[in-house]
């Protein structure tokens, strides 16, 4: 481990291997751009140097004496084509005089057939010439970098004419040294040297700053462990059962997880990121929630279609190295409490099913408290019974039992309770009239109420008339009419398919709030997610003061009422405001139509 610790350590990174390619690419291109640029600047040198080469030795060639001389020495004999008679004519010094005074190599006269008539070197008077003079001698000026007797030179060759005729009687052949056109290129050298060392000083700085920037961008991770961490996040994501969108801090969204798509009941194929988060479509609680994202802020309850949500937002922070300036290399992004730098995290979790269990354990519970009511009633009875016969009053005691077997053995609080056939509507009515009884309330059943059939499905059943009554009992008691009831009426419809079950539910509060100013308008709000009636208490103080959160005092709390329409509607039936009620008078009356709850007596097992 200490091995692969120290290999690590000396490790380069990533962002200095890429800034020694970028240098070294830089510094490559920089000398090849430089070589090619020696190169054309000796290739234009080279042509200027046969150029002039070429002026010079056109001059020669039109010069009379040239030309009579050269035509005189045609048909000479071969003695005055000796060297030293040719070192001697007039051609020789003519043609050193001009190469002094041009600077050139040499300065070379023939006659016809090529052999030298005037030449740097007078030993090589009379000889021919070292280069093919064939193109010259056909009538044809030539220009060449070639190697001869004198060394490599940029030379020119132009025929020489008779006077007064067009017949070639020879050829004048000028030569510049290469190594003055290297000397001329020496001069060029500095320039072009100063460009390629401001060339490779820029990309060098622009490498600086491009891999200071990547390692930025990257929060100093290397490339294995930014693909680690995808694959990672991929990996948590998409296993996660809990909901994660994740936002940029210019409020993009950056993460939205499959999860996350089916909670919202979004399209798993819809593609959001990237997408701002305020125009992208999604339910307005989410942009809420950023803008109260704190680690002290609460989650909050959201209903969404059909499911309870619970969602809460974190603020994102990078993980940084104390005492040290920048990112952290290998640093996680970690929740932090400061102003926001990477952005947010909102995650959703699924409460619909524990919200469907507490529902049923809330029934449960009613049921228990009416069978401890009823278990203590009937030892209570048991024990007057007892003692009747322990001291010989057996007529009242048989008067006392049958008296019990005609009342039945529960004595809830719930007016008129016996109308209630159903047994699972008369416990669990009952064990709500001992609940209301606590809190000061009558909770009484009303007389139009008629059960024929059985209860089928006592979830939803419980899920709507608990909440309803709940409502009408809390409405009661924080209500200003000091009479306080509620009061229940259920009745159903038979048919062969499954029977409707008709709930309406009163109480003596004080009925909605402005419902009857605006046109019912409050009638339909408080099946708004969220919406509260409570009066004279704003909906930020309830519940730690979230977005979504009621006061769970009046009609309308939280989750409630939406949460038992959308149960309804899923039915095929309604919840809905009969009366919003008014002040001083009696309160709100509200009704349920359950389709396929209720079904005859005498079909299938009891509930």
């Amino acid at each position: 481990m200490a091995t692969e610790h120290r290999r690590r350590g000396w490790r380069i990174g990533f962002s200095t291997r890429m800034l020694l390619l970028q240098l070294a690419v830089v510094a490559l291109v920089v000398l090849l751009s430089a070589i090619m640029l020696g190169w054309l600047t000796y290739q234009r040198l080279g042509n200027e140097a046969e150029g002039q080469a070429l002026a010079v030795a056109r001059s020669v060639a039109a010069s009379g004496d040239v030309r009579a001389t050269t035509a005189a020495l045609k048909d000479a004999p071969p003695a005055e084509l000796s060297a030293a008679a040719l070192a001697s004519g007039p051609l020789q010094p003519l043609a050193e005089d001009v190469r002094s005074r041009t600077g050139a190599l040499f300065v070379v006269v023939t006659d016809d057939a090529g052999l030298r008539l005037a030449h740097p070197n007078p030993a090589l008077l009379g000889q021919r010439v070292s280069t093919d003079p064939t193109e010259a001698l056909a009538g044809r000026e030539v220009t060449a970098q070639e190697q001869g007797t004198l060394g490599h030179s940029a030379r020119a060759k132009v025929p020489v004419f008779a006077p007064e005729s067009r017949n070639v009687v020879g050829e004048v052949s000028v030569g510049f040294s290469s190594g003055a056109v290297l000397e001329s290129l020496a001069g060029d050298v500095l320039p072009i040297a100063a460009t390629a060392a401001g060339a490779l000083a820029l990309g060098t700085v622009a490498s600086l700053l491009l891999g200071r920037r990547l390692k930025r961008l990257t929060l100093g991770l290397e490339p294995e462990e930014i693909a680690a961490l995808v694959q990672d996040q991929e990996a948590v994501l998409r296993g996660v059962d809990e909901g994660v969108i994740g936002v940029s801090q210019d409020r993009r969204i950056t993460v939205f997880n499959r999860e996350a798509k089916r909670l919202l009941g979004i399209p798993i194929d819809a593609e959001f990121v990237g997408r701002p988060l305020d125009a992208a479509g999604l339910p307005d609680f989410l942009a809420a929630l950023l803008t109260a994202a704190d680690p002290q802020s609460p989650a909050v309850e959201q209903l969404v279609g059909s499911r309870v949500l619970i969602a809460s937002a974190r603020q994102v922070q990078p993980s940084r190295t104390p005492g040290r300036r920048g990112y952290r290399p290998g640093g996680t992004a970690v929740v932090g409490t400061r102003a926001p730098e990477l952005g947010w995290v909102i995650m959703l979790r699924d409460r619909t099913t524990v919200q469907s269990l507490t529902r049923q354990l809330d029934a449960v519970g009613a049921l228990s408290t009416a069978l401890r009511a009823q278990r203590h009633e009937f030892a209570n009875r048991l024990h007057t019974v007892s003692g009747l016969l322990g001291i010989g009053r057996h007529a009242e005691a048989r008067d006392y039992v049958a008296e019990i077997m005609r009342t039945g053995p529960l004595s809830y609080p719930a007016e008129q309770a016996e109308l209630l056939q159903d047994p699972y509507l008369q416990a669990f009515i009952g064990a709500k009239s001992v609940e209301a009884a606590e809190r000061g309330v009558a909770l009484r059943v009303g007389p139009e109420t008629l059960i024929r059939g059985r209860i089928t499905d006592p979830q939803d059943v419980t899920t709507v008339l608990g909440n309803l009554i709940d409502n009408a009992v809390r409405a009661a008691v924080h209500g200003s009419n000091p009479d306080r009831w509620a009061e229940v009426e259920v009745m159903d419809e038979l048919s062969a398919g499954g029977g409707t079950l008709h709930v309406v539910v009163a109480d003596s509060g004080d009925g909605l709030a402005d419902a009857n100013d605006d046109g019912g308008a409050a009638a339909e709000r408080i099946f708004a997610e969220g919406y509260s009636t409570a009066k004279g208490m704003p909906e930020s103080l309830a519940d730690g003061g979230g977005p979504a959160t009621v006061l769970p005092d009046a009609h309308g709390q939280g989750f409630g009422l939406p949460l038992i329409r959308r149960l309804a509607r899923r039915r095929g039936g309604d919840v809905w405001v009969a009366d919003a009620g008014r002040d001083g008078g009696p309160g709100a009356v509200f009704c349920a139509r359950l389709p396929g709850t209720v079904e005859p007596q005498g079909t299938g097992e009891a509930p």
